[in-house]
């Protein structure tokens, strides 16, 4: 009778996302939808579906990302408005980079090229700025998503 056999079990890689997730931040609606028109359903042909969550407020970008996580979805990138009033979104950039242990890539959105500078200290991985160019927003935001689905 043959002994006990051994069998390595081999664990696969996690499958790549089927959607993924964008979190648009501004309190501009026209900016929103900008950054919506800019994306589309899909920034690259080589990308999954993206789904855009938009919000207003600093508060609910917190909410949003908390509550997103516990849902058990990720986000795959964060497009933050750094014109927003009353918070801008390189300050809640920092925030994030902060408190959220591995944060997911952060495209913010500068008023002047000047502030490129401030955009780095808040780490953000990312900066494009405003007026934007759709398809230079797309570009960067599918580099971006492309670190999520490698």
């Amino acid at each position: 009778m043959p002994g006990p056999s051994t069998v390595d079990h081999v664990v696969a890689p996690p499958a790549p996302p089927t959607v993924l997730t964008v979190l648009v931040y501004s309190d501009d609606a026209t900016v929103r939808a900008a950054i919506r028109g800019a994306l589309g359903t899909r920034p690259a042909p080589d990308l999954p579906e993206v789904r855009v969550h938009e919000v207003a407020t600093e508060p609910a970008v917190i909410e949003a990302m908390d509550a997103i996580a516990k849902s058990g979805v990720r986000i795959d990138l964060a497009i933050l408005d750094g014109e927003a009033v009353p918070a801008g979104g390189i300050g809640i950039a920092r925030q994030l980079k902060d408190e959220i242990y591995h944060c997911p890539p952060l495209l913010v959105l500068t008023g002047r090229a000047q502030d490129g500078w401030l955009a780095t200290w808040a780490r953000a991985d990312a900066i494009v700025p405003h007026p934007i160019d759709p398809v230079r927003l797309a570009d960067v935001a599918a580099a971006l998503l492309r670190t999520r689905v490698a």
